[in-house]
């Protein structure tokens, strides 16, 4: 069920006219792979999907959308879509293929018991320095956006 809902979803952001339309089917599509991430035991990529993609990104392309005007909001054609739609085939092609050839029951046999979990202690133990050091870097280039922004 959530397979389909994925790529019906999918298909209605390829199908409407609407681009507001189009960006909350492309909201459901990103829910839904989060719920396939949840079926394959990967939580950690699942509540990343949901915060990341579904949350943030979209919230971006929907301000985006409001800030335009509303003449330029149509899915109007243009001479892109044929290159766009082989370029689909193809990669669709691709994915049925490795679908196909893989021997999925040796899939999925990892050995973790949960994501976030090991995910947290890898970040958490040996990887600690790099990772306090990532996050000085984040707040200063913070800190630096809003020095720029700022009126005086």
């Amino acid at each position: 069920m959530l397979a389909a809902l994925t790529i019906g979803a999918a298909a209605m952001l390829i199908v409407v006219r609407n681009l507001m339309h189009a960006l909350l089917f492309l909201v459901l599509s990103f829910v839904g792979v989060a719920g396939l991430y949840i079926t394959l035991s990967a939580d950690f990529v699942a509540v990343a999907q949901v915060l990341v993609y579904a949350g943030a990104i979209s919230v971006l392309m929907i301000f985006a959308v409001m800030l335009t005007p509303r003449s330029s909001r149509d899915n109007a054609g243009n001479m892109l879509q044929l290159p766009a739609l082989i370029l689909s085939g193809l990669v669709v092609a691709g994915v049925t293929f490795v679908a196909l050839e893989t021997d999925w029951r040796e899939a999925g046999r990892g050995s973790f018991e949960s994501t976030a979990t090991e995910i947290g202690q890898a970040l958490l133990s040996p990887f600690v320095l790099p990772f306090e050091i990532a996050s000085v870097l984040l707040v200063a280039a913070m800190i630096g956006a809003i020095v720029l922004v700022r009126e005086d």
